[in-house]
């Protein structure tokens, strides 16, 4: 009997024991033998199957067995044996290797359509993606076949293998399970020789013992030179049908391009046509020749590298797509069974998947740090390094003229190109020198050129060896200081030019030696900590933020969770330190200390100093046999204030959340609320929420969403105590950084608002997403965005808590500013009659609110 379903502590599971039951009083009963299958989520393949009908041969069938994973800890698992295909000849089996966001998804879903809807085929299509948005990695599993598809698991016996970004023969085992005689198309920038020296031994092996046909295109090249930057969907489409005839070419093409128009209709003729002539150059393919003496060659050795063990033997595997084949013993062996997870592994996969990076040029640098501060992925930074620093430093420096503590230092901005995801955001925001231009240029980006494998051998040096100086400046006076501090949230998975990542990343940069984070399920969740990447770090010292995360609907309350139980931890300490000091033998000084702390202990600054000089005595005591200081220990992490933040997207926080969300501002505790607005569910494809704004094309708004939006921070400033900001980092540096310093420095409840620009907006600027920050100053601008801050604090001096810190919006640029984004762009397309006036009507509430803080303003606060 197979089971799914795991009953710990039983004698075996429910459907086992039925059935056991069942023979209970037969004398002829069959041997009954059960096993559990699907462990962890794995697919059950037929290869498992015949695994389970030779346990049955065997003279005593092990019994409570398990299929789909190599339990080599309580050895339940029964033996591996090789996939076999089958559904017949008539069955077509294909893989598609492709990168979020090219498209490939896309078109694959099209295909199928196609072959579906012109043939008698059976069809079937499966989708599987990591955990990373735009950039990451995805692979599409299509079956066609004259008979009907009863596989109800991946392909893993593909007869045709296509690999769209050539970097993957090197990250992920894209051969495995291609039949013999099999058909393999690889996108690819190299021809000949060099794409011959660029192949791993394993793949050039694995094309000659199997007979492989390996096909060409620089898709890449026709791609750029037709103008669809990175989508080579519809060329490697193309492509695809004209090697395999599937069906026939001329079907296809006409096919494709009739889902051209459905695809892009929207999006004008112009897209209509580039992608016309995408479909028509999918013919430049290439047969490459395979020699037969591969079939000889050794592996390539290992690159070995200073990383830890885990990362080698555990993060390293998944991220290549092979973690359904690591043993139970490679998470017992580094204590994960209970969820916990190793912080700063995102740092060791060097994904290298961008087209172009940021060049430094230090003689137009004015030392501004902007570019890091806007960085949504920390892959650029300033380092500042000493004279012994330098010594081993391969790069240009400038001198340090400010501040004065840092003075004579030498200073480097510093590129991580294998950590770039190539948005540009940093080059576009560069002030640079007025009279000599900017300091960043984007160069394109080959990891095989010398001056890139230079760049990343820097990087190296500077994060090994360069410490931090954070320590010689106040990280939280103003923008440039605050990126002296080493970021302690980097290289998440988020999309490339993310307007959410870079509020998170300088919250990790001013309080994350002491943060504990409450965050919802979704975008924010997913690029924070989606096994195996965890971007949130340490720092030398080994502090770093506590991350864990909940759902939609309790993600505040689930924080305020998370800040209680540090509360009653902070009195137990409290009462510890009175019992410890209570007796006759304690030292003076130690008493004195104990008593500080009790007074400051909601002083951040003042309990880091604190807890350095009380931790020698809680020691000492210990060691002499008090029994407090023995306790006293196990709970001295919490003598440092805790730093709680609730982060959560717009929809957590507007909709499903906010009931929570105003249970946890009600309650006057000590928490900080990140709302990042991206005025759509961004990770579940851009759903309407009740962010998004009047006249805003989401699903379930189809038509423009005729309701205005939401002010949630206003309905936070009703309460009097809550600390409120509403922020755009692109549009006021500055503002930003002070708002979120108030937020955390007050003492009680506070909401930041943050605006966040997503993918799903379309903006329609060139340079798309790397255009975020920009964005953010053109929303302010023209008002369709505002930056306010409440403070509860002035409210004690008898002023007015409230205050405009945007000036006033040119009015004028409203609508143009709708029209560079597709969300209401395409109300235009699709519903020209009521666009403008949804427009205009968009304009008009975002007026009524504009006028509404202005108001707020001129409010007398004097008693």
């Amino acid at each position: 009997m197979l089971d799914r379903t795991k009953e710990p502590g039983a004698e075996g599971e429910p459907l086992y024991l039925d059935v056991k039951s069942a023979y209970y009083d037969v004398e002829d009963r069959p041997l009954i033998v059960g096993g559990r299958y699907g462990l962890g989520s794995h697919d059950t393949t037929p290869a498992q199957i015949i695994s389970v009908f030779n346990n049955l041969k065997m003279p005593e069938p092990k019994n409570h067995f398990t299929i789909g994973i190599v339990d080599d800890v309580t050895f339940t698992s029964l033996p591996v044996v090789p996939e076999l295909a089958l559904g017949g000849k008539s069955m077509y089996q294909a893989k598609f290797y492709g990168l979020g966001a090219d498209g490939t998804v896309g078109a694959n879903k099209n295909s199928v359509k196609i072959i579906g809807d012109n043939t008698d085929k059976y069809c079937q299509a499966y989708f599987s993606y990591d955990s990373k948005k735009s950039g990451g990695f995805t692979c599409s599993h299509l079956r066609f076949g004259d008979e009907p598809i009863r596989s109800t698991y991946l392909v893993t016996t593909p007869n045709f293998v296509a690999c769209h970004v050539q970097a993957y023969l090197h990250m992920y085992d894209v051969t495995r399970g291609l039949q013999k005689n099999g058909t393999f198309l690889l996108n690819t920038i190299f021809e000949g020789e060099e794409l011959a020296r660029f192949m791993p031994n394993k793949v050039k092996r694995y094309f000659a013992e199997n007979n492989i046909t390996v096909y060409t295109i620089n898709a890449t090249k026709i791609a750029q030179e037709i103008g669809l930057g990175n989508r080579t969907n519809t060329i490697l489409q193309s492509a695809f049908f004209r090697i395999t005839q599937v069906i026939p070419e001329d079907l296809a093409v006409e096919q494709m391009k009739k889902f051209i128009v459905k695809s892009y209709g929207s999006k004008g003729q112009d897209v209509i046509d580039k992608n016309y002539a995408a479909v028509d150059r999918g013919g430049e393919y290439k047969e490459f020749a395979i020699d037969p003496a591969w079939a000889n060659l050794p592996d390539d050795a290992v690159a070995e590298d200073d990383a830890p063990a885990f990362v080698k033997e555990v993060v390293r595997p998944i991220n290549a797509q092979a973690g359904d084949l690591l043993p139970v013993s490679s998470y017992t062996k580094f204590g994960t069974t209970d969820g916990s997870w190793e912080v700063g592994t995102a740092a060791y996969e060097k994904r290298g998947v961008e087209a172009f990076v940021p060049v430094w040029n230090l003689d137009n640098c004015i030392q501004c740090n902007q570019c890091a501060y806007i960085c949504p992925h920390a892959a650029i930074r300033p380092f500042v390094l000493t004279d012994e620093e330098l010594a081993g430093y391969g790069g240009k420096t400038i001198e340090m003229k400010a501040p004065k503590t840092m003075k004579g230092m030498h200073f480097a901005i510093q590129v991580s190109v294998l950590d770039c995801l190539g948005c540009g955001n940093c080059a576009d925001i560069c002030p640079g020198n007025p009279k000599l231009g900017k300091a960043l240029t984007m160069a394109p980006f080959n990891p095989d050129a010398e001056a890139m494998k230079k760049e990343a051998a820097n990087w190296d040096y500077c994060v090994k060896n360069v410490k931090s100086k954070q320590d010689l400046v106040d990280i939280r006076s103003n923008v440039k200081n605050s990126q002296f501090a080493q970021p302690l949230f980097e290289f998440s998975g988020a999309c490339a030019g993310c307007g959410e990542t870079p509020y998170v990343k300088l919250i990790s940069q001013l309080f994350g030696d002491r943060e504990m984070i409450a965050n919802a399920t979704g975008c924010s969740s997913i690029y924070s900590a989606s096994i195996p990447s965890t971007p949130y770090t340490k720092n030398e010292k080994g502090q770093g933020p506590v991350f864990n995360n909940s759902l939609f609907e309790d993600f505040c309350e689930f924080g305020l969770g998370m800040a209680l139980g540090t509360k009653k931890m902070k009195e137990r300490v409290a009462k510890l330190l009175c019992e410890a000091t209570s007796c006759e033998e304690c030292p003076s000084e130690f008493k004195a200390l104990a008593q500080e702390w009790i007074e400051k202990r909601e002083d951040a600054d003042e309990t880091k100093r604190l807890a350095a000089l009380i931790k020698p005595f809680i020691a000492g005591g210990a060691e002499a046999g008090c029994e407090h200081c023995k306790e006293l220990q196990t709970l001295e992490h919490y003598l440092v204030k805790r730093s709680q933040w609730i982060i959560g997207g717009d929809g957590a926080s507007y909709d499903i959340g906010y009931g929570g969300l105003d249970h946890v501002i009600a309650s006057g505790e000590d928490v900080n609320i990140l709302v990042l607005d991206t005025e759509v569910y961004s990770n579940t494809g851009g759903q309407a929420s009740k962010a998004t704004p009047l006249g805003a094309i989401a699903q379930f708004a189809a038509q423009g969403k005729r309701i205005r939006k939401k002010d949630l921070g206003m309905i936070a400033t009703t309460y009097g105590y809550v600390y409120v900001a509403q922020i755009a980092m692109g549009a006021d540096h500055a503002q930003c950084l002070k708002a979120i310093r108030e937020a955390e420095a007050w003492h009680g409840p506070s909401v930041v608002i943050a605006y966040a620009p997503c993918i799903n907006h379309g903006l329609k600027a060139k340079g798309g997403m790397g255009k975020s920050q920009a964005e953010e100053k053109k929303a302010v601008e023209c008002g369709y965005w505002h930056l306010w801050r409440f403070n509860p604090a002035l409210i004690e001096e008898n002023k007015n808590p409230f205050s405009l810190d945007s000036k006033e919006p040119d009015w004028s640029k409203f609508h143009d500013f709708l029209m560079g984004e597709v969300r209401y762009l395409s109300v235009k397309k699709a519903y020209p009659n009521e666009a403008e006036e949804l427009f205009a009507e968009a304009q008009r509430m975002a007026q009524i609110r504009y006028k509404s803080y202005i108001r707020k303003t001129k409010e007398d606060w004097a008693e």
